[in-house]
């Protein structure tokens, strides 16, 4: 059970509440949005808006290391709508050979930004939503290097729109890269997809969009299935909590036939998600953990081995810095909805 959280204040400087998940089975909170922001005189890292350190965030690390200490991963996802993170990171494999020059000094600067980040925040992983095009050597490279340099144990996820798994139409993936070739040369280094079933590019009301995936060789239990918590974070595809609970649960059962898990469910986002039975927005999180057999006491049993995980990271970055750097390797229709931005806390989000 995966939320993201993107809108982390309210009224104002009011920090959205997480504690309240700590009595659910949450499993994941994603932490949403980092940006890499190109500058070629001043290349900087935010969070929505913000600088990470900015004195707004005081209270929200200490929010993500109480949940991380009850069990739950907390990771951070990059990019999204606003454009431009994985621009900086592939430059030297799209803009570059335009122009006619080198660009893997551009991906260094910009990844050492994001790799001083996720190790001053802890972060049990990271989520890479490409919404820009981005080449298959570049989302490679940028996987490969955050293996060797935060461990196998460290966490990373995709987020493609879930018509780019089901098709292999261009037209029907915000990515550039295939995701099918992706999982065949990097499978075994991404631990799941948060497949966006909603705004136009998939259809979580029915279980036919995910079995489509399925038909496409992707392993259900690394297919997440994406939904709109509240029926005012998209244009399109809010479902109601009673229908999906009816779709989830056919999914379930057909995964289970295959003697296959199914992977979960996400919800974009947490601080307005609503089921219409009552409830403040972490009993989305408490009804479909229910539904899919994922318990509170299962996870927080896991809370100690995470302490023993994040002390292994640590001494595996310890031993990255001693390391000499070394090169990483590279290596039927759609209908396309139309544009849409999505607001909350930030104009940048």
């Amino acid at each position: 059970v995966v939320l993201y959280h993107q809108t982390h204040h309210q009224n104002g400087d009011q920090l959205v509440p997480l504690k309240p998940l700590l009595a659910t089975p949450l499993t994941h909170l994603i932490l949403a949005a980092i940006h890499l922001n190109k500058d070629d005189t001043n290349p900087h890292i935010t969070l929505n808006d913000h600088h990470p350190s900015n004195p707004r965030n005081n209270e929200l690390w200490p929010a993500l290391r109480e949940l991380q200490n009850g069990g739950v991963k907390v990771m951070g996802m990059l990019g999204g709508a606003a454009k431009g993170s994985f621009q900086v990171l592939d430059w030297d494999f799209t803009v570059a050979p335009l122009q006619g020059q080198g660009g893997e000094s551009r991906f260094e600067t910009y990844y050492a930004l994001l790799q001083d980040f996720v190790k001053e925040t802890h972060l049990d992983g990271l989520d890479l939503d490409v919404e820009e095009e981005m080449s298959l050597p570049g989302i490679i490279r940028l996987i490969d290097r955050l293996k060797k340099d935060f461990g196998q144990d460290f966490l990373i996820t995709l987020a493609p729109v879930a018509a780019a798994l089901y098709t292999r139409d261009p037209r029907g993936n915000l990515s550039g890269f295939d995701y099918a070739a992706l999982d065949s040369k990097r499978g075994d280094s991404i631990s799941w997809y948060n497949a966006q079933f909603y705004n136009g590019w998939g259809d979580a009301k029915e279980p036919q969009h995910y079995f489509a995936c399925l038909a496409q060789q992707f392993d259900p239990e690394k297919v997440v299935m994406g939904v709109l918590t509240n029926q005012t974070n998209g244009p399109s595809g809010f479902v109601e909590m009673g229908v999906l609970i009816e779709s989830l649960l056919s999914i379930n059962e057909m995964c289970g036939n295959m003697g296959k898990r199914f992977g979960g469910v996400m919800g974009w986002e947490y601080f307005n998600a609503e089921t219409g039975m009552g409830g403040g927005p972490e009993a989305w999180a408490e009804i479909l953990g229910a539904l899919l057999g994922v318990s509170k006491e299962e996870r927080e049993a896991r809370a100690v081995d995470e302490v023993e995980d994040r002390s292994a990271r640590a001494e595996h970055e310890q031993g990255q810095q001693k390391a000499l750097k070394m090169e990483t390797k590279s290596e039927d229709d759609v209908e396309v909805p139309s544009t849409f931005e999505y607001f909350s806390e930030t104009e940048n989000a």
